[in-house]
């Protein structure tokens, strides 16, 4: 059995958009939990600036992984939210035991 893929999504949108990126951020949660291979689907807003928001996942495997990037949901997410990402970083992890 191969290592669980843990993705860190650190996502900051531009200030003034703040309240309508939220928003969008959520769309996809529902969906993408009901995928194969979706273990855990969490975001998460910055107490202290609420422009940053972070992503926490974990999938059974990469490829899974690749799937739920090209699916509608996320690709409308991407549409949608075109200007609105001031940056983003995303770490794909693996857990140290």
């Amino acid at each position: 059995m191969s290592a669980v893929l843990t993705i860190v999504a650190r996502i900051e949108a531009e200030p003034d958009r703040v309240d309508f990126f939220r928003a969008e951020l959520l769309k996809p949660i529902g969906p993408t939990r009901q995928e194969d291979g979706c273990l855990q689907y969490d975001l998460h807003q910055d107490n202290n600036d609420p422009s940053v928001f972070v992503f926490y996942e974990n999938w059974t495997s990469r490829d899974l992984w690749q799937v739920h990037m090209n699916n509608s949901h996320i690709q409308e997410y991407l549409k949608n939210t075109e200007g609105a990402v001031k940056s983003f970083v995303l770490n794909e992890m693996k857990r140290c035991d």
